[in-house]
């Protein structure tokens, strides 16, 4: 019996010559299937371009605008893959200003708002920002324009837009940074910026840059990317539509004991209010006595320090919604003042 199975074993196509034809084929097909399917992406994604193209059309973006823009664009793993990665930890108040707010960063940032001062002083004049917010703006986006970003934009985008977790945002950067284009404002093997499309040393977003950037040296251009009259003004010009009052300062921090209760951003109190809750400056002393209304942030979980800030801070805020940002802007913007 045994012997008979064996034979018929070696007789079989499968075990024999056959089975190793057929293993052949087994692998072929595998690795025929492998390499259709980046085949099929890349279909896919072009057939997605060229929806976009229509839509770019409408507004206003010439054919040879997106032929030139979109030559060669494919999706980039890496942005999707920073896209996805998720922050490892928490980190604290003190551990994020210690890294944006370095005695090196302050130091720079007043070198250069004294080389560029005449410059921001007309800034400053024309749309009411102080030109120390405005350096350490440029300091904490691009270290003062030493980084500017890798990425090429319109690529970055279109991978967001196509395979991120909000294309539709995306998408609609992506038919920004057409319109740029098409304005002449930048040709688009130079257009390039953070993995997620923000632009230039002001680090502004497509949309951003085609509702705020203006050109500060009367060139024509509105260049962010090389042109310090046309980053600072654009800056500046972003924070005075959001609402920047030059009567005020950005908020102050302040001494506020473990008594002193917050709900932060969400309540907005007279500083006579917080005056009488125990709050004062960091000096001890009394909080100025204007009519203004402050809200009280108290870091880390009341481990931190804490801070009384304005309006001006909110305004910081839709720059970023984050309160490490908007915080160690002000910061910064006093140490280069002092």
């Amino acid at each position: 019996m045994e012997a008979r199975r064996s034979m018929a074993l070696r007789s079989c196509p499968i075990m024999m010559g056959g089975g190793r034809r057929l293993a052949r084929l087994a692998s072929a097909l595998v690795l025929g299937l492998g390499l259709a399917a980046p085949a099929m992406a890349a279909t896919e994604f072009a057939a997605w371009l060229d929806g976009l193209r229509s839509e770019a059309r409408a507004r206003g973006v010439s054919d040879r605008t997106l032929d030139e823009a979109l030559a060669g664009v494919e999706p980039i793993p890496r942005v999707i893959e920073l896209d996805q990665r998720q922050p490892e930890g928490r980190m604290s108040f003190v551990e994020y200003k210690g890294k944006v707010i370095s005695e090196a960063r302050i130091s720079q940032g007043r070198r250069l708002l004294a080389e560029h001062g005449p410059m921001l002083r007309q800034v400053e004049a024309r749309y009411g920002v102080p030109a120390e917010i405005i350096v350490a703006l440029w300091g904490i986006e691009s270290s003062y324009g030493e980084f500017k970003g890798r990425f090429p934009v319109v690529a970055s985008l279109a991978t967001l837009a196509h395979d991120g977790r909000r294309a539709d945002f995306f998408r609609g950067e992506l038919l920004s940074a057409l319109q740029i284009l098409e304005a002449g404002d930048i040709e688009p093997d130079a257009m390039f910026g953070s993995w997620a499309g923000a632009m230039g040393q002001s680090q502004f977003m497509p949309s951003t840059y085609l509702g705020y950037a203006v050109d500060g040296n009367g060139d024509g251009r509105r260049d962010i990317w090389g042109t310090h009259a046309d980053i600072f003004a654009s800056m500046a010009n972003y924070l005075s539509k959001m609402g920047w009052n030059p009567e005020y300062i950005w908020g102050r921090e302040v001494k506020a004991g473990s008594g002193v209760a917050s709900a932060g951003l969400d309540e907005e109190r007279p500083l006579a209010t917080w005056q009488a809750r125990g709050v004062r400056k960091l000096d001890g002393s009394a909080l100025p006595a204007v009519a203004i209304d402050a809200s009280l942030l108290k870091m880390d979980d009341g481990s931190g320090p804490s801070y009384l800030v304005y309006d001006n801070f909110r305004v910081l805020m839709r720059w970023n919604r984050s309160t490490y940002f908007a915080t160690s802007v002000g910061l910064l913007a006093d140490a280069i003042r002092a």
